[in-house]
């Protein structure tokens, strides 16, 4: 199987948006546990991040 890098894919595991944004693992959990996140897509109990969704909510938001 192939290894597509990061900035190819379309959802990222968490300790993959983790690298990407230079945001915790502790922390991106947090934010994905909240029911209105708009970047978590759940697949079984498995959360993964949609990127251009994260990329759009961090260039809007000023802290988090």
């Amino acid at each position: 199987m192939k290894e597509i890098e990061i900035h190819n894919k379309v959802l990222l595991t968490i300790e993959e948006a983790a690298a990407y944004s230079n945001i915790g693992v502790k922390k991106l959990r947090s934010m994905t546990d909240k029911i209105d996140c708009p970047f978590v897509l759940w697949n079984g109990q498995k959360r993964l991040i949609k990127k251009q969704k994260f990329d759009e909510y961090l260039n809007n938001v000023y802290t988090i």
